[in-house]
């Protein structure tokens, strides 16, 4: 019973780590926009990348095969969408 209890609490520690990675990627996602320089903004951008990076190894470890599939899946699209939008709009 206290093995079940410590993989639960587990669990819930390491999706909380995965969402604040991901609250990580988008804040620095959204900090591109407000940085007065292409220096700024491409620190931004490694920061979002980072954190994306991060929550798609922690995703990798998580749960059943097929939610780990779904989550890194939908991780890894929003990455590329992010590194989409730096290429387009911030490389000069």
């Amino acid at each position: 019973m206290a093995s079940q209890r410590s993989a639960a609490s587990r669990a819930v520690t390491d999706e909380e780590r995965l969402r604040f990675f991901e609250a990580q990627a988008e804040a620095a996602y959204a900090a591109m926009y407000d940085s007065d320089s292409p220096s700024g903004a491409a620190a931004r951008y490694s920061d979002a990348k980072e954190a994306l990076h991060d929550a798609i190894g922690l995703a990798g470890r998580l749960g059943q095969a097929e939610t780990k599939h779904r989550l890194k899946h939908r991780l890894e699209v929003r990455l590329a969408h992010i590194k989409a939008v730096f290429r387009s709009q911030f490389t000069f």
